[in-house]
């Protein structure tokens, strides 16, 4: 018995949804640098803080119902979607392995955000002289240069909470190849993930936890991490089915 796995061009072959997703992201990639270069930041934070800091940072709204309560409805739904992909039976339309991929996408994203924030040198706005603080404004781009404060501030890990969520779009949005299925369902969850994670990024920056483009740029990350994992993973959702069938040939 031989066990062949055939590769043709269509395991390769990059959905329309995918490429559409690609330019959106390229055009936020291209929006949060042009951020980047007029300096954006420290524009919008000196219109919220004051030299003694920032007076909606204890705010019981901000600090405790869209930051803490957030935080942990985020992993709430991080446990439910443990317990959907576990379930054995098809559920919301998708099979298990589909619902995994989704997992291990979010679970790469906040990785890799969280990996960035354990290592990068930039600190907190609220950390700043500008602002009470000690530290110096500096770019989180110039790696090698410390700006006086405690740092790991970039990008932003509250609104990851909820941009990490990004992939659950994309079984609708852009199906495997031979999948029909109605949109709607991953337009709800863009516009929810959008929307939740952007509420989590304003929460902190009103708070002077972080600049607004530490929100873009977490949203760069996790959108661009679940774009990738998702196409490659197609190629091994398509190839399971296919090496299956091929081991029972004699």
């Amino acid at each position: 018995m031989e066990l062949s796995l055939p590769l043709s061009a269509s395991h390769f072959r990059v959905s329309a949804g995918v490429r559409s997703l690609v330019s959106a992201w390229l055009m936020l990639l291209a929006a949060t640098v042009g951020w980047d270069l007029l300096g954006l930041d420290m524009a919008v934070m000196l219109h919220i803080g004051t030299p003694t800091g920032f007076p909606l940072q204890d705010n019981w709204w901000l600090s405790t119902v869209l930051h803490d309560k957030l935080r942990l409805v985020a992993q709430l739904l991080f446990v439910v979607m443990l317990v959907w992909a576990s379930w054995p039976m098809r559920t919301g339309g998708l099979p298990r392995r589909e619902r995994w991929l989704l997992v291990g996408l979010v679970v790469a994203s906040l990785l890799v955000v969280n990996l960035i924030k354990l290592n990068s040198r930039t600190s907190c706005p609220w950390d700043l002289h500008a602002f009470g603080g000690d530290a110096r404004y500096v770019s989180h781009w110039l790696l090698n240069v410390g700006d006086g404060g405690g740092g790991r501030c970039f990008p932003g890990g509250h609104a990851s909470s909820a941009f990490a969520f990004f992939a659950l779009c994309l079984p609708w949005l852009c199906p495997p190849s031979g999948s029909q299925r109605s949109r709607a369902p991953g337009w709800r969850w863009l516009f929810l993930v959008l929307t939740v994670g952007l509420v989590a990024g304003v929460t902190q920056t009103l708070r002077g936890a972080h600049h607004p483009s530490h929100t873009l740029w977490t949203l760069v990350i996790c959108m661009g991490i679940s774009i990738v994992g998702w196409a490659i993973g197609q190629r091994w959702l398509q190839a399971r089915p296919q090496a299956s069938a091929q081991a029972g040939k004699p």
